[in-house]
């Protein structure tokens, strides 16, 4: 059937029928961004029709494996490089992608083709062997959890005992030889805890992430986003499978997503976290807190000035604020995804009305958007004075003020908003597992994750005033204990968030609340204007 070929990514190639909802939203938007001369990584898409038919037919893997080699040999024409090779290996990630963007919810699996044999020639293609090392042991962190539904919690702990062990900071300091015995540490649970051994075979890895990433479809958060978001099940995602590039490969790369403008606030500034050395899913997943940002403008000036103009390229391009994720190897920026940016209503309102004034949008246009946004949430809210001492400060990831009782989990914080006290939620890390919880708070803080994270974006779209990467906060589950600070607080305890200055203060603190008036009155002249 032609709408189950692979469609590909790559520049010069033609946009195919279908829009987005044939290739997905993330597909789409990289075939737009590659034709109009932006820096993708080459790749191809299975389109949404075989995720809707594995869902009704029933899964046909012999006929995916066809469909994914097909793809794999353009890909290997397009990079010199081939699937498999002990000297030249093509590796590719696996990604997810709905014709409607649903941040976090569905899966990625990155590094796909790697094994002792490909490891090897990695290390003779780049002559780096800390990244072949970094990047199978990813893989097979990454396999376990997506596709053998492996619990993370094992190979976190290994992580973590490597790093302590090493006696470095981060796993971005460990060596190519702690890495090396990390990754065979870590086949071995996998071994264990699957009951077979990782698949070595290239293809059998390919074949079973893009399985995995189809399955993901149906996975209870994405389910419940749907639900959340009066989205239809029957869509289906499409797969996204593309050339990797590498932000694990030194010192001059990184991995990092970007707004076009602020997400919370709407200013006209590019507002992205940055990890050093790191890939993607360090900065989505919300595990790492990330500090890198600046380090970025200092270090690699260049870059920074090409992130610069890629902001004024998208928005000229899509006519909208978006959400994009990059790479940097080695100094060179590449974009890997870019898509509509969720924004709170007060963001939505200043973005409407500052690109009816740049002219990247009529007031038609701008109407349009606004529509479904409600009016009365886009206000500005704070505490009012006198505040009380602050317990601890987090990094902003959603603006306003929230204050309520703690709830250390999603059913307690479900409970309490039965109850009619929506609370506020108080997580290690910003995780899209914790979505139904994050719709019934007030608010959310967190210990770690940073403001560009899958949930934090989420939290952005609902609303939720949003704390993440707070240092100064301890959660135990077992005593259903929080500390903030040098406070011991009892889950139910009061505590109040401030989103717009990052504080944390004890007990419930009273709010005020403020109109943008400068947005509204220009939207009022609209209407005028319209009626006239």
């Amino acid at each position: 059937m032609a709408d189950l070929d692979p469609c590909f990514i790559l520049a010069g190639t033609p946009l195919p029928p279908g829009g987005a909802a044939a290739m997905g939203n993330k597909a789409w938007n990289l075939m737009r961004m590659a034709d109009a001369g932006l820096p993708v990584p080459p790749g191809f898409v299975l389109p949404t029709p075989w995720c809707r038919a594995r869902r009704t037919e029933g899964a046909d893997d012999a006929a995916l494996y066809t469909a994914l080699a097909n793809g794999i040999a353009r890909l290997e024409g397009a990079t010199d490089l081939t699937f498999g090779s002990p000297r030249r290996p093509l590796l590719v990630s696996v990604r997810s992608g709905a014709a409607i963007s649903m941040p976090g919810m569905l899966e990625t699996v990155l590094n796909v083709g790697l094994n002792h044999r490909t490891v090897d020639g990695l290390i003779r293609l780049t002559g780096n062997p800390r990244l072949a090392w970094d990047s199978f042991r990813r893989l097979v962190q990454g396999f376990a959890e997506v596709v053998a539904g492996l619990d993370a919690a094992p190979f976190e702990a290994a992580l973590r005992e490597a790093v302590q062990s090493a006696q470095v900071e981060t796993e971005r300091e460990l060596d190519h030889l702690a890495l090396r015995a990390l990754t065979g540490e870590m086949l071995a649970l996998f071994d264990h805890l699957a009951g077979h051994p990782f698949p070595a075979d290239p293809m059998a890895q390919l074949t079973q992430a893009a399985a995995a990433v189809f399955a993901s479809w149906d996975a209870p958060k994405a389910v419940s986003y749907r639900r959340l978001n009066l989205l239809s099940d029957d869509a289906g995602t499409a797969v996204t499978v593309q050339t990797m590039v590498f932000g694990n490969a030194g010192g001059g790369s990184g991995a990092g997503v970007g707004f076009t403008r602020d997400p919370a606030t709407g200013v006209r500034a590019l507002y992205f976290d940055f990890c050093f050395n790191g890939q993607g899913e360090d900065v989505v997943a919300g595990r790492r807190t990330l500090t890198d940002s600046d380090r970025l403008r200092r270090l690699l000036p260049v870059v920074y000035d090409d992130l610069q103009a890629t902001q004024a390229r998208l928005e000229a391009l899509f006519a909208d604020v978006q959400d994009f994720e990059f790479t940097v190897q080695e100094g060179r920026l590449f974009l890997l995804q870019t898509r509509r940016a969720q924004r709170t209503p007060l963001a939505a309102l200043r973005i409407a009305v500052d690109m009816v004034e740049e002219r990247l949008i009529t007031p038609a246009e701008a109407m349009v958007r606004l529509a479904s946004v409600e009016m009365d949430a886009a206000t500005r809210t704070r505490f009012a004075a006198p505040l009380p001492a602050k317990l601890a400060e987090g990094v902003i990831a959603g603006p306003g003020v929230a204050a309520g009782p703690i709830a250390l989990d999603t059913a307690e914080a479900e409970r309490l908003a039965e109850a009619g006290t929506p609370p506020i939620l108080v997580r290690p890390e910003t995780a899209t597992s914790d979505i139904a919880g994050m719709a019934r708070a007030a608010g959310i803080l967190t210990a770690a994750g940073s403001r560009t994270s899958h949930a934090a974006v989420v939290a952005r779209q609902l609303g939720k005033p949003c704390l993440v990467g707070c240092s100064g906060l301890t959660i135990n589950l077992e005593q259903r204990t929080c500390r903030i600070g040098d406070r011991t607080l009892a889950e139910g305890d009061p505590i109040s968030l401030d989103g717009n200055d990052g504080a944390i203060y004890p007990g419930m603190l009273g709010v005020l609340t403020e109109r943008p008036e400068r947005e509204l009155a220009a939207i009022e002249s609209w209407r005028h204007a319209a009626v006239l």
